[in-house]
């Protein structure tokens, strides 16, 4: 079976998937093509922005929201806004991402917004302790909720558990 890909139009990748009011919503990274060599420290990656798309139902018509979030919106961050994640508590949408601080050290961020879309405003500085990319969130049953992410070129696992950024 040939399925044709949902967004054409961006470059996407790494999506996280949720369904927020009983409608599936992607937050993926947003790769732009440039000259950029490749190299190991992965410059060639210039994501600057993410873009929130959604639909009504698998293989359903997709809507791109525009930029949710935009790098220079970011205080702490100067470039390569990775692997996005997202999550909802109490009717507020929140936005994980990891991005190069101005040391170019990877970090984890968050944004808030009211809309699953967004807009999303970032918190003026990462999540203390976050050197790593891939932030992935979880909500157990009983509504706690979880942050994990991964390391990049290391293979650490951190776990970020707090009511408070």
């Amino acid at each position: 079976m040939t399925v044709a890909p949902l967004i054409t139009h961006l470059y996407t990748a790494d999506p996280s998937a949720h369904v927020f009011d009983g409608r599936i919503y992607l937050y993926p990274s947003h790769d732009r093509e440039t000259d950029i060599p490749a190299n190991d420290n992965g410059d060639q990656y210039d994501m600057t922005d993410y873009h929130v798309f959604s639909l009504d139902a698998i293989q359903g018509r997709v809507t791109d929201h525009g930029v949710a979030l935009a790098l220079e919106e970011i205080p702490w961050a100067s470039k390569q806004l990775w692997a996005p994640d997202a999550a909802v508590k109490d009717g507020r949408y929140y936005l994980y991402f990891p991005a190069r601080d101005h040391t170019g050290i990877f970090r984890i961020g968050v944004a808030v917004s009211p809309a699953p879309e967004g807009p999303f405003t970032p918190e003026p500085e990462p999540i203390a302790g976050s050197y790593s990319i891939d932030p992935c969130c979880f909500v157990d049953e009983d509504g706690q909720g979880y942050l994990y992410f991964g390391g990049i070129w290391g293979g650490q696992l951190q776990c970020w558990q707090s009511g408070q950024f």
